[in-house]
């Protein structure tokens, strides 16, 4: 049985992630209500007593009379009410037609989707193809005691927090208007600093909006030094896993190595929450830049992080390439290409 849900489906699609084995906040309904690259759809494959779910975000291709599907901003992919890599072969198999119908008659062309890299959802979308290798993702495990996690750190990283402590700098818990706007103005200033796209500039109801629900745990944790707020941070729990959602700090207190510190704090604080892992992510488009070597900093426990990318009408990818005279081959990490520049 397939079933099409859209946001106004709230109670069926908290349900179906709620009841899943595996999901994080990226799958919820409450995060994908603040997309605004595409109009949110969850497909679900459902039979006997197991059902796959996958979230998605719809876009028009300009200029056609079809659609392509891309995901949510973060690490999502498909979810179950089993593990993916336990879900039997035949299953699989029915869910991987069952989806193919679904892509031709809505006319969907392609299909860009960030997985998850604590689950095995590759062992489902291999099935179709375009499984791509993005690099690494670093996570600390917070199963081991805290001196033995301290040990994987590079010195110079450690040195940093040692510095913290000595100087008394303090993480509180903001998760309030004053932190929120506090948080806003440390993250954007972060963010032009950088020179960072648009994609990662947020507006102030957004940021809002992503502390305020039910469907998972949000919080913003500030770095204080002598009562000024020099870093600010927006994590995630979810299912034993914290996510380093959002972070900034003040480019006059960076060379304190404010989020160092507040990273190695965060980590403590998952512990008292049972949480397992903390995801610090990878570098920037999760290349091997200077990013990474800051997380990696951290810890040796790097992931796979995997893209699903998609083409599920070559005819028509084909024809969208031409009429924008974009060579198929081109020496372009980017997906899909005809909506390259």
């Amino acid at each position: 049985m397939i079933k099409i849900f859209t946001l106004l489906n709230k109670e069926e699609w908290i349900s179906y992630v709620g009841n899943s084995a595996e999901h994080d906040f990226y799958h919820t309904w409450h995060y994908h209500s603040l997309e605004t690259a595409g109009d949110p759809v969850l497909f679900i494959y459902e039979e006997s007593d197991t059902y796959i779910g996958f979230p998605l975000l719809q876009r028009k291709i300009p200029g056609s009379d079809y659609n392509d599907l891309t995901c949510v901003y973060g690490f999502s992919g498909p979810f179950s009410n089993k593990k993916i890599d336990e879900i039997d072969e035949e299953l699989l198999e029915n869910f991987k037609g069952a989806f193919n119908n679904f892509l031709i008659k809505e006319k969907y062309v392609s299909v860009f989707v960030r997985l998850h890299p604590f689950y095995k959802q590759q062992k489902l979308l291999e099935k179709f193809g375009g499984v791509h290798e993005n690099g690494k993702t670093v996570v600390l495990d917070l199963s081991v005691p805290i001196d033995e996690q301290r040990k994987k750190y590079r010195q110079s990283t450690m040195d940093a927090i040692k510095h913290a402590w000595k100087r008394g700098f303090k993480v509180k818990d903001e998760t309030n208007a004053d932190g929120l706007n506090t948080f806003v103005e440390i993250y954007t200033e972060n963010m032009k600093r950088v020179g960072a796209s648009s994609y990662y500039l947020f507006n102030e109801k957004y940021f809002s909006e992503i502390l305020n629900t039910s469907e998972y745990e949000a919080r913003l944790l500030t770095v204080y030094y002598n009562d000024i707020a020099i870093a600010s941070t927006i994590i995630t729990f979810t299912n034993g896993i914290i996510q380093a959602h959002l972070v900034g700090a003040r480019a006059e207190y960076l060379h304190h190595s404010p989020t160092k510190f507040l990273a190695d704090c965060i980590t403590q604080i998952g512990r008292e929450k049972g949480m397992k892992y903390y995801n610090l992510g990878g570098g920037l488009g999760f290349k091997n830049d200077k990013l990474f070597d800051w997380k990696c900093a951290f810890s040796d426990l790097h992931l796979d992080f995997k893209t699903w990318r998609y083409i599920a009408n070559p005819e028509i990818y084909q024809k969208l390439l031409q009429d924008k005279g974009i060579e198929e081959n081109a020496e372009v990490d980017f997906f899909p290409l005809y909506r390259y520049a």
